[in-house]
C-alpha cells in the first residue's frame, strides 16, 4: 500500500547555485569598485614610476594629502556648492513636473513647449552664465538659477515621456468604469510616468553638483568653483584635483541617494523586475 506521507524532491542545483550566489546588491557594487581600484592603481604608478612631475600629475596620497591641508577651506566650499544644488534641484523638480504635466494634459502646449525645453538645451550654459552674474550680481541666486538650466530639462522630458507611456487598455478600462480625468491621471499615468521621472532625476543630481560648480568658477564668492579657480590661479595642480575629486564624489552620492529612494519609493516596480530576471534564463 503506498504510503500517504508527501515525498519532497531534491532542490535542483540550480536553486542550490543561486542561494550561494552573493546579494544583488554586492554584484553590482564590486564590478565598479574593481574598476575604480585599477583605475586609481594605474594613476598611482603613472605618476610615481614615469618621473613625472607632481605639478603635472599628482599622485593620489599627495591629492589626499592637499585635501587634508586645505580641508577646512573645502569644507565651506562643499556646504556653499551643496546649498546651491539642493536650492536649485528644488526648483527644477517643481518646474520640470509642472511643465511635464502641461504638456502631457494639452497638446497645443506640447508643440509649443517641447521645442523650446529643446531649444534651452542648445545655448551653452558657459555662455549664459557670464550673463547672470552682471544681471544677478555675485550671490547665491544666479548659481541656483544656473542649475535650474541644467536641471530641468532631463527632469521635464523624462516625466513627459513617461506620462505618455501610460498602459492605453488601463486606461480605456478606468474610462469604461467611469473615472474622471483627474482620476485617471492620478491613479494610472502619474504611477506609470514613475520610473521615468525617477530616471531623469539621475541625471539632473549628476549634473546639478556640475552647474553650481560652473556659476561659481564664472563668479563667486564660496564654493568648490572659487576653490578650484583659486588652485589653478596659484598653480596648485593637486587641490585642482582635489576639488575634481570632490565634485565627483558629490554627484555619485547623489545619484546613489536617488536610487535608494527610487527602490524605496517603487517597490512594486523592482519587484517585478526580480521576478522577471529570476524566471529569465539568459545565458549567464
Amino acid at each position: 500500500m503506498a504510503s500517504d506521507t508527501p515525498r519532497y524532491r531534491e532542490a535542483p542545483r540550480e536553486a542550490a547555485d543561486v542561494r550561494r550566489r552573493p546579494p544583488a546588491w554586492l554584484r553590482e557594487v564590486y564590478p565598479p569598485a574593481l574598476l575604480i581600484a585599477a583605475l586609481v592603481l594605474f594613476w598611482h604608478l603613472l605618476a610615481t614610476q614615469t618621473g613625472l612631475s607632481a605639478f603635472i600629475l599628482p599622485s593620489p596620497v599627495q591629492v589626499i594629502q592637499a585635501g587634508w591641508r586645505t580641508r577646512a577651506l573645502l569644507g565651506e566650499a562643499i556646504a556653499v556648492t551643496m546649498l546651491e544644488t539642493a536650492i536649485g534641484l528644488g526648483v527644477a523638480l517643481v518646474l520640470g513636473v509642472v511643465l511635464a504635466a502641461a504638456i502631457d494634459l494639452s497638446s497645443f502646449l506640447r508643440r509649443a513647449l517641447y521645442p523650446i525645453l529643446v531649444a534651452s538645451q542648445t545655448v551653452q550654459i558657459l555662455a549664459i552664465a557670464p550673463l547672470l552674474i552682471i544681471w544677478f550680481g555675485f550671490g547665491l541666486l544666479p548659481k541656483v538659477l544656473i542649475v535650474v538650466l541644467i536641471s530641468f530639462f532631463p527632469l521635464a522630458v523624462s516625466m513627459a515621456d513617461g506620462l505618455a507611456s501610460t498602459d492605453p487598455d488601463l486606461i480605456a478600462l478606468l474610462r469604461s468604469m467611469g473615472a474622471s480625468r483627474s482620476q485617471i491621471w492620478r491613479m494610472a499615468r502619474l504611477p506609470a510616468a514613475m520610473p521615468s521621472f525617477f530616471s531623469g532625476l539621475r541625471v539632473a543630481v549628476t549634473y546639478s553638483v556640475v552647474g553650481a560648480t560652473i556659476g561659481e568658477w564664472v563668479g563667486g564668492s564660496a564654493g568648490l568653483g572659487l576653490y578650484l579657480l583659486r588652485s589653478k590661479n596659484a598653480l596648485q595642480t593637486d587641490q585642482v584635483f582635489v576639488a575634481m575629486l570632490i565634485t565627483t564624489l558629490l554627484s555619485i552620492g547623489l545619484f546613489v541617494l536617488v536610487w535608494l529612494i527610487e527602490r524605496a519609493a517603487l517597490p512594486w516596480y523592482y519587484s517585478a523586475q526580480r521576478t522577471e530576471q529570476w524566471e529569465e534564463t539568459g545565458i549567464f
